[in-house]
This record gives C-alpha cells, sequence and structure tokens, in this order.
C-alpha cells in the first residue's frame, strides 16, 4: 500500500463536502463541528471556486488530499492563512476502515511539507477537539509540540468547544529525518 499527499483538485473537493454533509450527528460532534453552520453544497463548492482562482499569496485555504493505493483516504485543509508566517491545519481520514492505523501521522507529516513549501509557512498551528483522541496522538506523532488545552471557536464549521493547540515550527520539521 502507497499513500500520496497532493494538493486537491478543484474538481475533488466534493470529498470534504460530502464528508461533511454524510457524518452522523455523533461524529460531527466528536469533531467539534456545529452542523447549523454546514453551507449548502453548491455555496460550499462556489466557495471553493472562488478560493482556487486566487493566487496562493491571497488564499484564505489550502485543501490537500491523502491517497492510499489511487483512493482517497483523508484530507487536510489549511486556513487562517498569513502567507509567509502561519496557518492552521485540520485533518480527517475519511475512510473509517483506515483510522486508528497510522496512516494519519505519515499523511500529516507529508502535509505539512507541502503547507511549509507552498504557502511559504514558518509555523504551523492545529487545534483539534481536545477530547477527539485521534487527532490529538496523530500530531504528537507527526513531532508536533503541545502548546495548551484552551476554549476556541477552531474554525468556521465549528462551535465553542475546548480544544488543544498543537504547533509545529518549520525549522523543528525540517530538522526530522523521515
Amino acid at each position: 500500500m502507497t499513500a500520496r499527499v497532493r494538493e486537491m483538485r478543484l474538481d475533488e473537493v466534493g470529498l470534504i463536502i460530502d464528508y461533511f454533509h454524510g457524518a452522523t450527528p455523533e461524529h460531527l460532534e466528536m469533531l467539534g463541528v456545529d452542523p447549523t453552520r454546514l453551507p449548502e453544497p453548491a455555496r460550499w463548492r462556489e466557495r471553493y471556486e472562488r478560493e482556487y482562482a486566487l493566487p496562493y499569496e491571497r488564499r484564505g485555504m489550502l485543501l490537500v488530499v491523502w491517497e492510499l493505493d489511487g483512493r482517497p483516504v483523508g484530507f487536510s485543509t489549511a486556513d487562517k492563512i498569513v502567507f509567509g508566517r502561519q496557518a492552521n491545519m485540520h485533518l480527517h481520514v475519511v475512510d473509517p476502515e483506515r483510522r486508528r492505523s497510522g496512516l494519519g501521522a505519515a499523511c500529516v507529516r507529508d502535509t505539512c511539507a507541502l503547507y511549509f513549501e507552498t504557502l511559504r509557512l514558518e509555523r504551523l498551528l492545529c487545534e483539534p477537539n481536545a477530547f477527539n483522541v485521534a487527532p490529538n496522538r496523530t500530531l504528537q506523532r507527526a513531532g508536533f509540540r503541545y502548546v495548551k488545552t484552551h476554549m476556541t471557536v477552531p474554525g468556521w464549521l465549528n462551535y465553542h468547544q475546548a480544544v488543544t493547540r498543537w504547533v509545529l515550527e518549520k525549522h523543528e520539521h525540517l530538522g526530522r529525518a523521515r
């Protein structure tokens, strides 16, 4: 099995839209996602179309797909981008059979490399729901450093919640052997 991480094409954004719209209320709660904040699929796609029309320096988000043997099994998104400085990332394994398999940590490491290079970042932040164990373990395994646990609204789909803030500095990422 070969994992591959690459920038998501515009014609693939349905993976993200379908993931959230097809999720159970329990799964959305575990993610800290407020289902009332999910835009209608057509409006969501239009939002991505506007983003993809912009140069990287002006984008508010960047989307990455994770593939295993040519099939999408997960994705990551970067938002709150300050080009050349920092961004926040989110990570999701969409194939329930692939969760807790170690795939996430490997994909996160490669995703970080893509974000650091494409967005010329110095730092990546990630703030998963504090009670969602899987992404917190994945970030630790991928080399992120724990900063704190606090209350916030981590993204535009989320409600106010306890999150764990993780950080990865570019020099730390480059200094790690793969």
